[in-house]
């Protein structure tokens, strides 16, 4: 993947979650956004992260939107993390035999 798409990924990444955060402004509106943002988010994280990295990155941000006060934690951020930088650096450093 070419470095232009995997930033782009990044921004769209914070701009999730930065909606995800949308519920913290409105109180009483938050957990009524909520009910619409778990299954979205949910299906975007699997839309853009194929395979059971996607399934399993979604299922986490289902549960992460759904439940009451965990709001905070930037999952797609996270996913961008761990796919870009930390799965990245485990490949480059596994010798094959």
């Amino acid at each position: 993947m070419n470095k232009e798409k995997k930033y782009q990924k990044l921004a769209l990444s914070l701009l999730f979650d930065a909606i995800g955060y949308v519920s913290y402004l409105i109180p009483g509106f938050g957990e009524l956004s909520d009910i619409v943002w778990a299954p979205a988010s949910a299906y975007i994280m699997t839309k853009m992260y194929k395979g059971n990295k996607g399934k399993v990155a979604g299922a986490i941000a289902f549960i992460e939107e759904a439940m009451p006060g965990l709001d905070v934690v930037p999952t797609f951020t996270l996913m961008w993390l761990y796919t870009y930088v930390f799965s990245s650096k485990e490949s480059k450093t596994t010798i094959e035999v």
